[in-house]
C-alpha cells in the first residue's frame, strides 16, 4: 500500500480562515471536532467528492455565516459555479435518519445534558490535483438528518433535503469566503433518493421518487437541464442504481414487484425497462456493482438458499457463480471498486470489497473471479466507509481523514485527508478457468441444481479458528491470512503499507468446488423489453 500526498490545505485550515462565526468555528476562535463523515461519494471521473460531516463543539451555536476568506486558494469557486451569488435558503427541514448519526440527537442540537452543540455540513473534497483538500460547504443552519449529498464533475454540490411533504433540491459551491447555494428545483414523493454520479463528462444527476400508492418509481434528471425532468416510470418500487456502461444510458436498478426483488435494466434514451437478474422465480436478486470495460456483473441472491454473493457475466451466456471465497463466516463483505480497462476479460478484472466484523474492526480485501481465495490487505486508518475509486490505468484509490502520526483526529486543527493506493494482487499461480459451452459443471455437489451446499476440497476456511485469521488483530493494527495463497500479506501490528511474504502453497492447486447456477435460470443478456 502507497498513501498519496496529503495536503497541507485541508477542510481544517479553509474552516480556520473563514472565521469564529463559521460552522466549523466555536468562540473565541477554538475549532471544533469531525466525529463522523457519512455518504462519501465520488464523481465517476474522480475529480470531486462529497459527503456529510458530522461536527460537535463546546458551548456555543453550532449555525452561522461564515465570514473571512479561504487559505491558500482551497475554497475557490470550482468550476461551473454559477454566477450572480447564492440563491435562497429554506429553513425549518425535517429528514429521516442519516447512518452514523446518534439517535435524538438532531442536526445543530445539544446532547442532552452535555453541553456539547452537534451538526452536520456538506463538505467537498477535490481529488484531481496533486494534493486531495476537502473544503466545508456550510449553511445558515445545520443540515437534517437524512440529508443526501451528490458530487458533481464540475466542482459543485448537489444536495437533496426533506422539507415537509417534499424534496428541495439545491447546488452548492464555494464562492469567497460563503457558501454559494442555487435553488434547482423540488420533487414530491414518498421517498426521493439521488442516485450514484453518472459515468459522463457532463454534469447531470438522476433521482428516484416512489410513489407508494401507485406502487411505480419515477426516474428523474435532477441536473443537466433548466428544471427537473421526468425520464421514465418503472413499476414496482426501485432502489440501487448501478450504470452498466460508461455513456450513461443504462441503469441497473433492483425492483420491488409482487413480493420479491429482481434487477432490471432501465434504458434512460428508450424508457423501457428489460430483465437484468432472474436467477430463480422464488429467488430475490439484486446487482451491487458492474464493471463495464469487461461485463463483470457482482451480485447478491439467496437463490443457493441463503443470502450469498455471486458474479455473472454481462451478455454473455455464461452461468452465475457463487464462490465459496466470498462465503467468510462473521464477515460482512462490501463492494467497493473494480479494476477497470480488463477488455472481455471478467476473470482478470479484480473486485476490491470493505470487510467488517462485529465490533468495528475492517479490513481491504482483493479478489478476482479467477482466483480460490481473498487477498487481505491493511486498510487506510480513518476510511471513509465502503467508498473508493479506481480509474482506468490506475491503482485502487482509498480516501481516508485521520489525524497526524496515525492517530486518530481529535481536533479540526489534526485533520488531515488523503488517498491510499493499492496494486493490483499477482495473478494466482493456477486460476480456476472458466468452463467452456457445454463441458460438465464442476462438481453436481457444488452445483445450485443440486439443492445443497458442499464446499468440497479446496474451500477457503476464514476465519479458521480463535486467534487467527484475517480479523485477529484489532482495528487499524493491519489483518492478514495466515494461510498461503496470498504473495504479499500485511501482519498484525506492521507499520502502514509494511508487507511481509506469504509461502506459496506447496504441490498442486486443489481444484475447489463451485456453486454453479445453470444458465436457463440466470439470463445475464439482454432480454425482450417489458
Amino acid at each position: 500500500m502507497t498513501v498519496s500526498a496529503v495536503s497541507a490545505v485541508n477542510a481544517v485550515g479553509v474552516a480556520g480562515a473563514r472565521g469564529a462565526g463559521g460552522v466549523l468555528g466555536a468562540a473565541g476562535g477554538v475549532p471544533r471536532t469531525v466525529v463522523r463523515r457519512t455518504g462519501f461519494t465520488i464523481t465517476a471521473d474522480g475529480a470531486y467528492a462529497a459527503c456529510l460531516a458530522e461536527i460537535v463543539g463546546d458551548g456555543g451555536g453550532v449555525t452561522g455565516s461564515p465570514g473571512g476568506s479561504p487559505a491558500g486558494g482551497a475554497g475557490g469557486s470550482g468550476g461551473g459555479s454559477p454566477t450572480g451569488g447564492s440563491g435562497g435558503v429554506t429553513a425549518g427541514r425535517t429528514g429521516g435518519v442519516t447512518e452514523g448519526v446518534p439517535d435524538g440527537v438532531p442536526g445543530g442540537s445539544p446532547e442532552a445534558g452535555s453541553g456539547t452543540a452537534r451538526g452536520l455540513l456538506a463538505e467537498r473534497w477535490t481529488l484531481s490535483g496533486p494534493e486531495p483538500y476537502a473544503v466545508p460547504l456550510p449553511g445558515p443552519q445545520p443540515e437534517e438528518p437524512g440529508t443526501q449529498v451528490l458530487p458533481l464533475a464540475d466542482g459543485r454540490v448537489l444536495i437533496r433535503r426533506r422539507v415537509a411533504d417534499r424534496y428541495d433540491l439545491a447546488l452548492l459551491y464555494p464562492s469567497g469566503p460563503d457558501t454559494g447555494e442555487l435553488p434547482v428545483g423540488s420533487l414530491t414523493g414518498d421517498d426521493v433518493r439521488l442516485l450514484p454520479p453518472a459515468p459522463t463528462a457532463a454534469p447531470v444527476a438522476y433521482a428516484l421518487a416512489y410513489e407508494a400508492q401507485a406502487c411505480r418509481t419515477d426516474i428523474w434528471r435532477v441536473h443537466g437541464a433548466a428544471a427537473p425532468e421526468l425520464v421514465m416510470t418503472v413499476p414496482g418500487r426501485c432502489t440501487g442504481g448501478v450504470w452498466l456502461d460508461r455513456s450513461g444510458r443504462l441503469l441497473a436498478l433492483d425492483r420491488e414487484l409482487a413480493g420479491r426483488t429482481k434487477a432490471v435494466a432501465a434504458d434512460l434514451h428508450t424508457g423501457r425497462t428489460s430483465p437484468l437478474l432472474q436467477i430463480t422465480d422464488e429467488s430475490d436478486d439484486r446487482l451491487l456493482l458492474a464493471e463495464p470495460d469487461s461485463g463483470l456483473l457482482l451480485l447478491r441472491s439467496d437463490a443457493p438458499g441463503e443470502s450469498r454473493l455471486g458474479w455473472g457475466v454481462l451478455g454473455s451466456h455464461r452461468p452465475v457463480r457463487f464462490p465459496d471465497a466470498l462465503r467468510v463466516p462473521g464477515v460482512q463483505l462490501t463492494p467497493v471498486a473494480a479494476q477497470p480497462g480488463q477488455i472481455l476479460t471478467p476473470e482478470a478484472s479484480v473486485i476490491a470489497f470493505r470487510a467488517e466484523v462485529p465490533g468495528g474492526a475492517e479490513s481491504l480485501a482483493l479478489w478476482r473471479p479467477g482466483d480460490r481465495r481473498l487477498h487481505w490487505r491493511a486498510s487506510p486508518l480513518g476510511w471513509l466507509g465502503a467508498a473508493g475509486m479506481w480509474l482506468p490505468g490506475d491503482e485502487l484509490r482509498l480516501p481516508y481523514a485521520s489525524g497526524s502520526a496515525g492517530q486518530p483526529a481529535r481536533a479540526e486543527g489534526d485533520f488531515t485527508c488523503g488517498l491510499a493506493a493499492y496494486e493490483p494482487p499477482a495473478t494466482w499461480p493456477e486460476r480456476t478457468p472458466m468452463r467452456s459451452a457445454g463441458a460438465p459443471a464442476w462438481s453436481s455437489a457444488g452445483s445450485y441444481g443440486a439443492g445443497s451446499y458442499a464446499p468440497g476440497a479446496g474451500t477457503s476456511s476464514y476465519p479458521p479458528g480463535a486467534g487467527t485469521g484475517p480479523y485477529a488483530a484489532s482495528a487499524g493494527a493491519g489483518f492478514y491470512a495466515p494461510g498461503a495463497g496470498d504473495r504479499m500479506v500485511s501482519r498484525p501490528g506492521a507499520a502502514a503499507g509494511e508487507r511481509v511474504r506469504a509461502a506459496l502453497p506447496a504441490g498442486r492447486a486443489v481444484r475447489r468446488a463451485l456453486t454453479v447456477l445453470p444458465l436457463q435460470q440466470a439470463p445475464l443478456a439482454a432480454a425482450p423489453a417489458i
